[in-house]
């Protein structure tokens, strides 16, 4: 029987026959930044986020948990607004899948535990408390910070500094503006800032790379009249072997010269100017 996904901040649940997990949710609200998804062996803490929803805008989505350690985990969402506000779904058990139930997860919920969401506002409070969440399926646009709670702010594993919640729109359209990096919501109280790496895109030198033969080969074709020289570095910079004062067009450097297989990034010198950056592969065959 096909169960009709529930609408954010509720979602459906299900655990299937072969173990695993089926989390899936309608979206209907239009500002969400982010949605991760927690697991816990308890109804009300120790959650850990297992996935944080790479686009959270998508009106249907989900995610299957083939992972959980046993079938009756529980399972919440951690929904953030692009305001800073944000929310925490009620808690749901797994249970397995009957095939004839209309709703195949078994709703759970503790009174001390704050997860109810006002139709009218949200409250927010300071240190590791949560907001209080309401069964309604909605978050009001309007919605106000009634304290203006403090966020920490981290870069890998260093506090950077910390950011109010009234700022944190503005913070994340300047990242976004002016850098690559991106804001994830580590936890209820910590923003991450993800610092983008670019991909390495490998070109093959036409001046100084690896002949069929395994040597090297460095080819100037002005070098009687230009003064080259190459740094060849091993893959942490270390030095490996400098060729100085370059007069030959094409000029072999013998592979043995470097020790050991693997990558080598050189440096190639014009007049005294860097003219090029790059690396070249030595093979393991010599």
């Amino acid at each position: 029987m096909v169960v009709a996904q529930d609408t954010l901040p509720k979602f459906s649940l299900s655990a299937k026959i072969n173990g695993k997990v089926v989390i899936s949710w309608r979206n209907n609200f239009q500002s969400v930044t982010q949605i991760s998804i927690q697991r816990s062996y308890d109804s009300t803490r120790n959650f850990t986020t297992l996935l944080t929803v790479p686009d959270p805008s998508i009106p249907e989505n989900g995610f299957v948990d083939s992972k959980a350690p046993r079938q009756n985990m529980f399972y919440r969402l951690f929904i953030v607004m692009d305001n800073g506000n944000y929310m925490f779904s009620k808690s749901k058990r797994a249970m397995p899948d009957s095939g004839f139930a209309k709703d195949i997860a078994a709703e759970v919920h503790d009174d001390n535990m704050p997860s109810r969401i006002s139709s009218q506002r949200i409250t927010y409070m300071h240190g590791n408390q949560q907001p209080n969440i309401s069964a309604q399926s909605k978050m009001p646009e309007t919605s106000k910070v009634e304290i203006d709670k403090i966020y920490v702010l981290k870069e890998q594993d260093s506090v950077i500094g910390r950011l109010q919640s009234s700022l944190v729109k503005h913070f994340k359209d300047s990242i976004l503006t002016k850098t690559k990096d991106t804001l994830v919501f580590a936890d209820a109280d910590t923003i991450l800032i993800k610092v983008f790496v670019p991909k390495e895109v490998y070109k093959i030198s036409s001046y100084v790379y690896t002949s069929k033969d395994g040597n090297v080969t460095i080819s100037l074709p002005d070098a009687g009249i230009k003064k080259y020289s190459v740094k060849f570095l091993d893959q942490d910079l270390s030095p490996v072997l400098e060729v100085k004062e370059i007069k030959n067009v094409l000029l072999t450097v013998d592979k043995t010269n470097f020790v050991h297989a693997g990558w080598f990034r050189f440096e190639l010198y014009e007049n005294g100017k860097l003219k090029e950056k790059n690396k070249l592969f030595i093979p393991k065959d010599f």
